[in-house]
């Protein structure tokens, strides 16, 4: 038996509302800083109801294409909306609670036994990067790439090679949460925050403190519109 004849899928409203888009953008040339049309009349050119719009604007949202302004419309993040595959975002939605109850479990250990065994190297490498987030955030960027220098160096200055190589397994899917997180209105300057705090009581060698200040930090991470984002719905 063969499943090639299977019934096709029909394609959700959502789904083609974001085709539309895709297309509106491309034809119309515009560029990362422009403004979309209002839901109301997108909805209304397009004759689909407007939660059909705002499923396909919260995807655009949680792929990092465009910035919804409370009370301020949307912008485009970048010059496209060249859009991932919804099955891939919804498969990223699945997994993303494992990945982030896994970064508590190991990070705040992490942390705890940074702050005991650290040294000199390690602190230098910790204020490195944050030097570094803080630098990206100037610029206009997420800070990603700082971020994740300092959980690597927090990660060094635990000196435990066996939940040092947890983290690298897993090192794919903690890039997805980082992005993700960092991606939210405002996350980067209070991550950056966050990291200084955990950064202090590493350096003052306080551990619980450390590991308290890292766990505050990861369930901040946790919240993600992904999270918020349900694929079925209207549309």
């Amino acid at each position: 038996m063969t499943d090639a004849l299977r019934p096709m899928a029909k394609q959700r409203l959502y789904e083609q509302v974001l085709d539309r888009l895709r297309q509106y953008v491309t034809e119309c040339g515009l560029r990362a800083g422009d403004r979309l049309p209002p839901e109301r009349d997108l909805a209304r050119r397009l004759g689909v109801s407007r939660a059909s719009v705002k499923q396909a604007i919260v995807v655009l949202e949680v792929q990092g294409l465009v910035e919804a302004r409370h009370g301020g419309g949307t912008y485009l993040v970048r010059d496209s909306l060249d859009v991932e595959p919804v099955e891939a975002l919804v498969e990223r939605r699945r997994r993303l609670p494992d990945v982030l109850e896994a970064r508590e479990a190991l990070e705040t250990k992490l942390a705890e036994l940074a702050a005991e065994r650290r040294t000199e190297e390690d602190l230098e490498a910790i204020r490195s990067a944050l030097a570094h987030m803080e630098r990206e955030i100037e610029e206009g960027a997420y800070g990603v790439e700082g971020d994740r220098l300092f959980h690597a160096a927090v990660t060094a200055a635990a000196h435990s090679s066996l939940l040092a190589e947890f983290m690298r397994s897993i090192a794919d899917q903690i890039a997805e949460s980082r992005t993700e997180s960092l991606r939210q209105p405002g996350r980067p300057h209070r991550s950056l925050a966050q990291h200084r705090a955990i950064a202090d009581a590493v350096a003052d060698g306080r551990p619980r403190q450390a590991a308290a200040a890292m766990r505050r930090h990861v369930r901040t991470v946790a919240k993600v519109r992904l999270l918020d984002w349900e694929p079925g719905g209207e549309g």
